[in-house]
């Protein structure tokens, strides 16, 4: 089965579909495979492939607006857990943030919400502040980062 945007795709052993590696321009081309969940007995399929559409046409200054909030998260895990480590990261500002994320390691998941209603894409990265939990970035309709924090699988802070 093709989906429009990544092309060929492959059921996985946890019923989804994956595609090959795509280039990712928001992380600066680094190629990832997509996950596709409940795509298959979707009513409206067309949502996912808009999505991954608006998602693949993002640029980096969509990690731009979001560093505020990926900051207050870094702001978060360092008052908890960093303060009096000499070890810990130091990120002294929004625009440092995205040099302490990895985005190239896993995969990229599009899937509608508990809803049923909207699809999402979600990214799990690496981050050095918080090496258990990650950082996710969660994408409404592919359109804009609309949660940032620790990646817990949720698509909303509701």
């Amino acid at each position: 089965m093709d989906v429009p945007g990544l092309g060929p795709v492959t059921e996985s052993d946890y019923e989804t579909l994956v595609s090959a590696p795509v280039p990712v321009p928001l992380f600066g081309g680094a190629a990832l495979p997509f996950s596709l969940e409940g795509y298959e007995d979707d009513d409206a399929p067309e949502d996912y492939h808009a999505a991954i559409r608006a998602f693949l046409a993002l640029d980096r200054t969509a990690l731009t607006a979001a560093a505020p909030a990926a900051f207050a998260y870094y702001r978060e895990t360092y008052e908890a857990f960093g303060e009096g480590l000499d070890d810990f990261p130091r990120i002294d500002g929004p625009d440092e943030v995205w040099d302490h994320v990895t985005f190239d390691r896993h995969v990229v998941s599009v899937l509608r919400d508990g809803e049923g209603t909207l699809v999402h894409i979600s990214v799990e990265c690496e981050c050095s502040w918080e090496e258990e939990h990650g950082l996710q970035l969660v994408l409404r309709e592919g359109k804009s980062v609309t949660r940032v924090g620790p990646y817990d699988g949720h698509l909303t802070d509701d």
